[in-house]
């Protein structure tokens, strides 16, 4: 948990990457929803995708025993 410029706690939302996965598991699981087009109204346009990259956590490197 953050907290806010305030000082109160704010929850961290999940990301554009979280929340397209999460789609697709619901898809899969036979939701009946589909996925937007690209351009469509509402889906995710070449900004928000520069953005979530910028945003990425990087994996933690695994070292061998």
């Amino acid at each position: 948990m953050t907290t806010d410029a305030k000082g109160g706690s704010a929850k961290k939302k999940p990301g554009l990457y979280a929340n397209i996965q999460a789609k697709q598991d619901r898809i899969a699981h036979g939701s009946g929803e589909k996925m937007r087009k690209p351009g469509a109204e509402g889906a995710p346009d070449a900004k928000a995708f520069e953005k979530a990259a910028k945003t990425e956590k990087t994996a933690k490197k695994r070292t061998s025993r």
